[in-house]
């Protein structure tokens, strides 16, 4: 029995068992390497946090949410979206959405995004007002100036002033705050601009057609004219001498 043991031991088949052994064992314990991430996608973020709903349909409507996505694995700028929660979106006055035109969706989910990455501690040098993917920043239009206390990072619209609450997501490309309130642009919400100041009209000349004379500045007539009415004088009053003469004569 022993001679038999020790040819077990020495046999291929026990070294080929023992390798497989081994094997098995090590394919166990060692775990497969992660997969690559994939592509950075904004619905997926606000989906993750929760809490999102109206401004994902507004994505949605939009196709802003595909647009974002889009520039951001083909652009190097980055992107920054304020991201107003369905609390914040409950506090407008109701039918505030649905009085809104397709356009105006587009230009209200526009102004919730700038072109560029901004980092939380950014926020602080930032120049205003910034400039969001709504287009124009001027006033009446879609301002956005952001101010900072310490930490805090205030948004006024000239509407509505809004205070980022949380860091959804930061990766140094797409940066998502969490907003406590809708900001509600100057353009759509706000009063209308002042219609533009009218032109000064312009002095029209006096016109002196029909006058007998032409009159100097002082009102009096003018020496041309005063010669012409004095020659036009002294030949009636000849004309009427002449009259006057043949008229004795005659007698």
């Amino acid at each position: 029995m022993t001679s038999s043991f020790k040819f077990f031991h020495s046999s291929p088949f026990f070294l080929l068992l023992i390798l497989h052994s081994a094997t098995t064992t090590l394919s166990q314990t060692t775990a497969p390497p992660p997969a690559p991430p994939g592509p950075t996608n904004i619905t997926k973020i606000l989906e993750k946090a929760s809490q999102y709903t109206i401004l994902l349909r507004l994505f949605r409507m939009t196709q802003i949410g595909d647009q974002i996505n889009t520039q951001l694995n083909n652009s190097d700028q980055g992107i920054t979206v304020f991201a107003p929660t369905d609390n914040a979106f409950s506090a407008l006055k109701p039918g505030s959405l649905n009085s809104l035109s397709d356009q105006q969706k587009v230009e209200l989910v526009q102004f919730h995004v700038v072109p560029t990455f901004i980092s939380i501690s950014q926020f602080q040098t930032v120049s205003n007002p910034l400039r969001t993917q709504a287009g124009e920043s001027t006033r009446y239009k879609f301002p956005l100036n952001v101010t900072t206390s310490g930490n805090q990072v205030n948004i006024s619209t000239g509407v509505v002033d809004a205070t980022v609450a949380n860091t959804i997501y930061s990766d140094g490309s797409l940066a998502v705050y969490q907003l406590d309130k809708v900001l509600l642009p100057m353009r759509i919400f706000g009063p209308p601009a002042p219609a533009p100041a009218p032109e000064p009209k312009k002095a029209k000349k006096e016109s002196n057609a029909g006058n007998d004379a032409p009159s100097s500045e002082n009102g009096s007539v003018s020496d041309d004219a005063s010669g012409t009415v004095g020659f036009n004088r002294k030949l009636h009053g000849c004309v009427n001498g002449v009259i006057v003469f043949m008229a004795v004569f005659c007698l």
